[in-house]
């Protein structure tokens, strides 16, 4: 049976001035222990219901729940909520507030009140397993957009989150620092942590997760396996986020070379190469 960490039932909010209602009814779940991804177009609702995620906004209408308890918007479980659910910021800057990247990375443990040798076990233990050992006195305004994001990464994951929702992680990233991000990703999730990542890139989304949400309007429009959305085409190009390019290829491939390969759309290049390799070696 599916466990729902983090369940979101008809959403509601605006902003105060904006120009209409940024969720109108978003209902849905994040199952425990997935690689999830959200996707949808600029504007269609993803920030802020992220920022309903762990308790930053409260919905004007509608209910966000924690594996079946209802948020609970007092100060106590609020904190609470902020060390079960980690939220990383799309813009690294919003979210680094200390001088230094150690200095950061304790930020969230010294609010916790820790004993100082548990908070630095704790610190000296994320600067290994996010490579910022060598930058750990490092000025943060030194720092590069990848090295910042990785930083970001770090001091949310330092207070050890059951669900980690990060907001666009990838944008602006250049090949290699995305392949690296995606890693780091895969660690987390194999430790334990249900990840949550929204995004616009059908590549990665269709990739990296193995399940996947799309919004559009400030609605959920649609949730299941990588799979069946690609089932969805003329859903997906209404919304104009198109196909990942590796269903492109595949779509483009004669029958007679998909002839015997068995089975569902590769969801990247190296199943794709391993799938043709298969086939040369068994009409061999």
């Amino acid at each position: 049976m599916t466990v729902m960490l983090l369940e979101f039932d008809d959403l509601h909010y605006s902003y105060p001035g904006g120009r209409g209602p940024v969720l109108q009814g978003v209902s849905f779940g994040i199952p425990e222990g997935k690689k999830c991804v959200l996707l949808g177009r600029n504007g269609c609702g993803k920030s802020t219901l992220f920022l309903h995620g762990n308790g930053i906004i409260q919905p004007q209408k509608g209910q966000v729940s924690w594996r079946g308890v209802p948020f609970v918007y007092k100060r106590q479980a609020l904190q609470e909520m902020t060390q079960r659910v980690g939220l990383v910021f799309q813009d690294p800057e919003h979210q680094l507030i200390a001088s230094t990247v150690s200095e950061d990375i304790s930020y969230g443990l010294c609010n916790r009140k820790l004993p100082p040798e548990v908070i630095r076990a704790k610190v000296e233990s994320i600067l290994n397993v996010f490579g910022l050992r060598e930058l750990a006195d490092a000025p943060i305004h030194h720092l590069s957009l990848g090295q910042k994001r990785r930083l970001a990464l770090a001091g949310v994951m330092v207070l050890e989150p059951e669900l980690l929702l990060l907001d666009e992680p990838t944008a602006y990233l250049d090949r290699y620092q995305t392949k690296n991000l995606l890693r780091e990703l895969d660690h987390i999730h194999q430790s334990g942590t249900t990840v949550l990542m929204a995004t616009h890139d059908m590549d990665i989304a269709f990739e990296w997760a193995e399940w996947i949400c799309v919004m559009d309007g400030g609605q959920l429009v649609f949730a299941g396996e990588p799979q069946e959305a690609l089932e969805k085409r003329e859903m997906l190009e209404s919304l104009h986020l198109g196909l990942p390019l590796i269903a492109e290829v595949w779509d483009a491939l004669p029958d007679t070379v998909k002839q015997g390969m068995e089975g569902s759309i590769p969801t990247s290049v190296d199943e794709l190469k391993q799938r043709l390799a298969g086939r040369l070696v068994s009409s061999r």
